[in-house]
C-alpha cells in the first residue's frame, strides 16, 4: 500500500459508530485533504446508518479496509484497543486509537510493537492537547510549580465500561505529562463509586521529579460542567478553560505592598479540538512525521493513570480496614 501523495487525499476510515465514531465521520468529511472511504462496526445497522449520514459506505468487515484506506480512526471500547488497533497496524494502515489507548500496558505495549513492526503511526486521541486553550498556554510555560485541574461534568450512560480516570482524569494526566516534562515521582489519589460500580468521583495528588505539585479531580457525577486548569509560575497566574478554550496570563509588573497585575487574554486559534487533531492526523499519515500525541505519550499517559488507579484501590483498601477495625472495638 501506498500511502496518498501530496497531491492526494488522504484515504481515512472510522471504525466503531458510536458517539465518538460518529464525530469522527462528521469531521473527516469536513477536512479538504481526507476521503472517508468508508465505516465498520460490529453492528451492520448502526454501520448503515452512520455510513448514510455521513454519505459513505458501510464495510462488511475489518478486511476490506485493506488496500482502500490509509489511515483509520479506532472508537470501538476500550477493551477492544489493542485487539482493532493491532490488525489494522498489520494491515498497513495508519492509526488513531481513542484514548485510553488501551485498558492495560501490556495490551499498550502490543499496539506500540505492532505500529513499530509494521513501520505505520500510531496516534491516540488525546483531543485535548489540540484545544486552543492549551496551545496559548505552551508557549508561555516557565518551571509551573503548583497546578489546580478540575474535571467535572454530569452524569450520562457513556463510557461506563471504564473508571472515571480513565475516562475523564486521563485527559489531565496527559496535558500535564506535557506542560511539565518531568517524571511523576509520587502519586496519592482517593476515589469513590457513586453511580456505578466504577470509581465516579477521584482526587489524585501528583508530585512531580522537579518538585511541582497538581492536584487533579475528575467527577462525571456533578451538578455542572467544569473543564479548568489554573497554575503558579515565577511571578505569574495563569488560568486555562477547556469548554470556552481560552486562556488567561495574570502577571505581576510590580510585587510589594502595593502590587500591580498585567491581565493579557492568550491568543488562541479558533478551531474545533477535534478537527485540529484529524487534521493533524491526516497531515502526518501523508508527511510521515510523528504525531503531536504518539504511542508513546498515549502509554506514558495511560501508567500514569494506572497508577493513580492503584492509589485509590490502596486507599480504598486501608479505609476498609480502619472501618473494620473500629467495628470491631465496637463489637467488643
Amino acid at each position: 500500500m501506498s500511502v496518498a501523495g501530496q497531491a492526494e487525499k488522504t484515504r481515512v476510515a472510522v471504525v466503531g459508530t458510536g458517539e465518538f465514531g460518529r464525530n469522527h465521520a462528521r469531521v473527516y468529511r469536513e477536512i479538504q485533504n481526507a476521503e472517508l472511504v468508508g465505516i465498520f462496526d460490529t453492528d451492520p445497522q448502526r454501520a448503515e446508518s452512520a455510513a448514510k449520514e455521513f454519505r459513505t459506505q458501510a464495510f462488511a468487515s475489518l478486511d476490506e479496509l485493506s488496500g482502500r484506506a490509509d489511515a483509520v480512526s479506532v472508537a470501538v471500547p476500550t477493551g477492544d484497543h489493542a485487539a482493532v488497533g493491532c490488525r489494522l497496524l498489520e494491515m498497513g494502515l495508519d492509526v488513531l486509537v481513542e484514548k485510553p489507548m488501551a485498558k492495560t500496558l501490556a495490551e499498550a505495549d502490543t499496539l506500540l510493537d505492532a505500529a513499530g513492526r509494521n513501520h505505520r503511526l500510531l496516534q491516540v486521541g488525546h483531543v485535548e492537547r489540540f484545544n486552543p486553550a492549551v496551545l496559548a498556554v505552551e508557549p508561555v510555560i516557565n518551571h509551573p510549580l503548583f497546578f489546580e485541574v478540575h474535571r467535572l461534568g454530569v452524569f450520562t450512560p457513556r463510557s461506563l465500561d471504564v473508571d472515571v480516570i480513565y475516562d475523564l482524569m486521563i485527559h489531565d494526566l496527559d496535558i500535564l505529562l506535557a506542560l511539565v516534562r518531568q517524571p511523576v515521582n509520587e502519586v496519592k489519589a482517593v476515589g469513590i463509586p457513586v453511580l456505578t460500580d466504577k470509581v465516579d468521583i477521584a482526587h489524585a495528588r501528583l508530585e512531580f521529579a522537579g518538585g511541582a505539585v497538581a492536584n487533579v479531580t475528575a467527577s462525571r457525577v456533578s451538578t455542572e460542567r467544569v473543564r479548568k486548569v489554573r497554575f503558579f509560575q515565577q511571578h505569574e497566574y495563569i488560568s486555562l478553560d477547556y469548554a470556552r478554550r481560552d486562556a488567561l496570563r495574570v502577571s505581576v509588573k510590580r510585587p510589594g505592598s502595593q502590587p500591580e497585575f498585567a491581565f493579557e487574554r492568550l491568543p488562541a486559534p479558533t478551531v474545533e479540538p477535534l478537527r485540529a487533531e484529524l487534521e493533524s492526523f491526516v497531515d502526518c499519515a501523508r508527511t510521515r512525521q510523528q504525531p503531536r500525541v504518539n504511542g508513546a505519550a498515549g502509554r506514558a499517559a495511560l501508567e500514569l493513570a494506572v497508577r493513580v488507579m492503584a492509589s485509590i484501590q490502596e486507599h480504598g483498601e486501608r479505609v476498609q480496614l480502619l472501618e473494620f477495625a473500629a467495628a470491631q472495638k465496637i463489637d467488643k
